[in-house]
């Protein structure tokens, strides 16, 4: 007889404890054992919350290296079935090797369950008989129970009433968080609204601009008193910057309280000043010129100006919650999760480095379905794009969606923006990108040796193929890989999927209450038309035009839950769950690790001089995944 020695390690998570009986069976290459049940001297206490237990497995001969292990749980006479959740199992063999099987998974019925040994294989290396067979059972049932879900893109709460004054407005501002605090201070100053298109929750419009569109006739006269410079010589020393919000165009508001509500599509021109400062020179609020669509300049009267702001700061919200929000972090993350679930087993490299990117992303997407975007949700009903312009928006932004502008460096380049000052989005997501980057260049690079093992491994191609095809829709305009055909583009993807569900997603979440919880600033709906002509504004129009005071309220309490950190926040880098055993992947994640807390601590001494820090992109953060 020979034994092995069996260490479960049951997971510390609410709720983990199981009283069942537990079984287990060992697999290897020469054989495997009987089913065993696992006794020792903490008797029920032996599969509790955290708990630690070793046990004894005898064979008759060695069955030679592990290849996985069967667990079962059995309900004790009378007593219930109880959930289980174990992290994983270390088993020692008689020859003195040790095997690390992860697990990490509730186990939730009396059915037996197996679980692979932890070292990564691709599936042309799955060699074992039962190996093969229980990877294609895994991905079997993942298949069932992971589905993509259609977007259908083709086909004082109560109080109704509008704001009395600013005053009242400002009673209802009723939680302030330091930047929030800012935001309210200085929602009305040039100088903040262009820094919003650099570090605030939407840096991703902006763009240098070469010429003027033909639909925004902007004069240097209109913009240039006394002929002090032309725009011709600003654009050429790169100093003019366009905002486009052509995606809003036509797009058909909503119905609010009974009352029409109203969406602009504007055009913003921008300048950098000789101190480095990005602000507005002109504001028109449709796409078509007209009589009645006048252009807006900073010196207009004080309410022509402003509403004009107030009219983009709507805009804004909108695109920034359907397109830069929820599809380009949100929904795409889910393609990712789900492509991922349906196509890769645990075994699989690939599976091991991105799990924890993919952490309570379905959860949190069904939510938002329900809650958000469904026909009764919060942004359906109190924002301006709600219902049938919804669907428009996510339309459009789904046709205008590339790769390059999901790969921060690309998409930097593409909009001319290398050399901005003071644009801290950028500079700290290209280092967390490069940082990413260089992590997955070891992890893969370390499985896959060269291109070839890339092509023949076809579970990673299926992987990709349903990105492709239920994701972008099968459009090769999107610049997204059908196949991966060598092992730079797939660490590219790769890097691109870790920093979409990770650091985009904070940079584009994580200042919503800082950015948004002062409604003037960024209104989730405006109720009144766009003057068409000047000199007809005042602090009454504002107030008018602002949404009720239900709107306001919901959207308020909608962006403070959604930008609000979880209670079991897991920072970008951190892996509770250890899914992988090699030396190698282990010590490049300790690595990772180890350059986020350099970058961390960069961002820590470049804030300490800044008079409005750039918190959304420091590692500590940053979570791993799309959870909220």
């Amino acid at each position: 007889m020979v034994d092995y020695e069996v260490t479960v390690f049951t997971g510390s998570l609410d709720h983990a404890t199981t009283y069942n009986d537990v079984y287990i069976k060992l697999v290897g290459t020469d054989g495997e054992s009987h089913r065993t049940r696992l006794i020792d001297y903490k008797g029920p206490l032996a599969f509790i919350k955290g708990a630690v237990s070793s046990f004894t497995v005898s064979c008759s001969v060695s069955i030679g290296k592990l290849v996985l292990i069967e667990l079962d749980k059995q309900r004790f006479s009378l007593f219930p079935e109880e959930d289980w959740f174990p992290a994983k199992v270390e088993i020692t063999s008689p020859e003195g090797d040790t095997y690390t099987v992860p697990i990490h998974r509730w186990i939730t019925d009396s059915e037996v369950h197996r679980f692979r040994e932890g070292t990564a294989l691709r599936a042309f290396e799955d060699n074992h008989h039962l190996g093969r067979y229980s990877r294609e059972k895994e991905l079997k049932w993942r298949k069932k129970e992971y589905r993509m879900i259609e977007l259908k893109l083709e086909g004082l709460a109560n109080c109704k009433k509008k704001w009395k004054d600013m005053h009242h407005l400002n009673r209802a501002f009723w939680h302030k968080t330091h930047m929030a605090d800012y935001v309210q201070k200085h929602w009305k100053e040039d100088v903040f609204f262009g820094y919003q298109y650099l570090n605030g929750i939407n840096p991703m419009l902006i763009r240098r601009c070469t010429a003027l569109p033909s639909n925004f006739p902007v004069t240097d006269n209109m913009v240039f008193l006394h002929g002090q410079s032309s725009l011709g010589e600003e654009m050429k020393k790169g100093n003019i910057f366009l905002v486009d919000y052509k995606l809003l165009d036509g797009v058909k508001p909503n119905v609010i309280n009974r009352k029409k509500q109203y969406l602009m599509a504007p055009l913003v021109l921008l300048h950098k000043t000789p101190q480095d400062q990005l602000m507005p020179l002109a504001i028109q609020l449709k796409q078509t010129p007209a009589d009645d669509n006048p252009i807006f300049f900073p010196t207009d009267s004080e309410y022509d100006w402003l509403m004009a702001k107030i009219f983009v700061r709507s805009a804004d919200f909108n695109i920034h919650e359907l397109n830069v929000h929820l599809l380009r972090t949100h929904l795409l993350a889910e393609v990712f999760t789900v492509s991922l679930l349906r196509n890769v087993p645990m075994v699989h490299p690939l599976y091991k480095l991105l799990i924890p990117h993919t952490r309570y992303t379905l959860q949190i997407n069904i939510m938002a379905r329900l809650l958000l975007i469904s026909k009764t949700g919060v942004f359906t009903e109190y924002a301006a794009s709600g219902g049938e312009g919804m669907i428009t928006i996510l339309r459009r932004s789904m046709s205008s969606m590339t790769y390059s502008s999901l790969c921060i460096p690309d998409d930097i380049a593409e909009r001319g923006l290398e050399d901005v000052p003071n644009f801290h989005y950028r500079d700290d997501g290209l280092r967390l990108w490069h940082i990413i980057n260089r992590f997955v260049q070891g992890v893969l690079g370390y499985y896959y040796k060269n291109d070839a093992e890339v092509k023949q491994d076809s579970e990673l191609q299926k992987w990709i193929s349903d990105i492709f095809v239920h994701g972008f829709l099968s459009k090769k305009s999107t610049g997204i890989p059908q196949s991966f055909t060598s092992v730079a583009e797939l660490v590219k993807f790769v890097t691109m999927v870790i920093f979409t569900s990770s650091a985009q997603h904070a940079a584009v979440n994580s200042g919503q209450y800082d950015f948004d919880g002062w409604m003037p600033n960024a209104p989730s709906s405006l109720q009144r038309p766009p003057p068409t002509k000047k000199g007809t504004t005042n602090e009454n129009t504002m107030l008018d035009t602002f949404p009720d005071v239900n709107t306001t309220v919901k959207g308020m309490a909608t962006v403070w839950l959604l930008s609000k950190q979880s209670t079991d926040f897991v920072p970008l880098g951190q892996y509770p769950t250890h899914h992988f055993t090699e030396e190698t992947p282990c010590k490049l994640m300790k690595e990772f690790q180890e350059r986020l807390e350099g970058f961390e601590a960069h961002v820590k001494a470049r804030n300490g001089n800044l008079g409005v820090p750039y918190t959304y992109l420091n590692p500590v953060e940053v979570e791993n995944s799309v959870s909220l």
